[in-house]
């Protein structure tokens, strides 16, 4: 049976690109929508998860709009921990032992008193949810490339006066065909400086003369999707000759119109080129499938055997910011779950 069929929910992996509002639970959406009277969209609520493509600038505008109006329900500090802790929680039961949740203070600033004090705020939920869940977590702070890029730097220095203490790297998110990527290499100088993995988004909305920026302008060591460097063979020759990890999520990527389906996601030819590549669910508020989903859709997609999941879960750890310890245990796990003759489907 060439795709297997142990319990993908048993196999231990790590989660690298996840959203702080797109984490939500919809369920949690809905409740804190009528708690503070906020009017949702169709699509937020009986045509979730909704229809979407950024295809073009109007496609991602209605991403974007539907991601606001999430953000919106955000309104006191009980609101932000309950979301850590059930991000933290959903992860657990999908198998997760660590999770670096990314977020962009500056989009929850003006409600929670500037950027530190919600920086602090996360922070401490993270912390919280962690101990209440033996998940191991940390932050991953995103500048966002549609504010102007000194913004940008103010981020990049708040997350170096972090590191160390909760927050592991410096990203940069939103829509990639927005801004130019070389007015945000002083933000990630700034980021290096202070020793945070360099994580922008790249490759997903354009293709890989953008993933080719994000190396050299950025010098990221992790790339946000990076999915389409499959469409020039120098660029991932390039990807994997320098350990590059690609943060890939192939719901959102089908959800969004990258590709037609989920068969069309170039996973195999990204392993069989040696790519690093780490699974993530990205939004899962926004796209309905979290991060167990994805290796279900790719074990049903592409007849991923079991081997090859458990490569996947191990490359999850590999390219992650967790501690060598928790690394370590996590992949003598994944070996025993491969050792195990389970037959129950995910």
């Amino acid at each position: 049976m060439g795709g297997g069929a142990r319990s993908l929910r048993a196999l231990p992996k790590a989660h690298l690109h996840l959203h702080f509002t797109g984490s939500m639970r919809h369920d949690t959406l809905l409740e804190l929508a009528e708690r503070d009277g906020i009017s949702l969209p169709d699509s937020l609520v009986e045509d979730w998860p909704p229809r979407l493509s950024a295809a073009d600038e109007k496609g991602w505008f209605r991403f974007q709009r539907l991601y606001d109006v999430a953000r919106s329900v955000l309104r006191t500090e009980g609101d932000v921990r309950r979301l850590v802790l059930e991000a933290a929680e959903d992860d657990v039961a999908d198998g997760g032992r660590w999770l670096e949740i990314q977020v962009d203070p500056s989009g929850y600033a003006a409600r929670f008193g500037g950027i530190t004090a919600f920086t602090d705020l996360v922070l401490d939920a993270v912390d919280a949810a962690s101990r209440a869940t033996g998940l191991g977590m940390a932050v991953v702070v995103a500048a966002n490339r549609t504010r102007h890029p000194l913004d940008a730097r103010a981020l990049a220095r708040l997350a170096a006066q972090y590191a160390g203490r909760g927050v592991v790297g410096f990203g940069l998110s939103n829509d990639e065909r927005r801004g130019r990527t070389s007015e945000f290499a002083g933000a990630f100088r700034i980021a290096e400086r202070a020793g945070l993995l360099l994580t922008p988004h790249g490759g997903e909305l354009l293709g890989p003369d953008h993933v080719r920026e994000c190396l050299d302008l950025l010098q990221a060591r992790r790339l946000g999707h990076g999915v389409r460097s499959v469409e020039d063979p120098a660029v991932l020759a390039r990807v994997v000759d320098s350990g590059v990890a690609l943060e890939v999520c192939p719901v959102s990527n089908v959800a969004l119109g990258v590709y037609s389906d989920l068969s069309s996601v170039p996973l195999p030819q990204l392993l069989a080129a040696g790519a690093t590549v780490a699974l993530g669910a990205d939004d899962p508020l926004l796209f309905g499938s979290r991060l167990a989903g994805q290796y279900a859709t790719m074990r049903a997609a592409h007849d991923l055997t079991d081997d090859q999941l458990a490569e996947l879960a191990r490359m999850s750890f590999r390219a992650s910011c967790a501690p060598a310890e928790l690394v370590r245990t996590g992949l003598a796990d994944i070996d025993t779950w491969l050792s195990r003759p389970e037959r129950m489907q995910a």
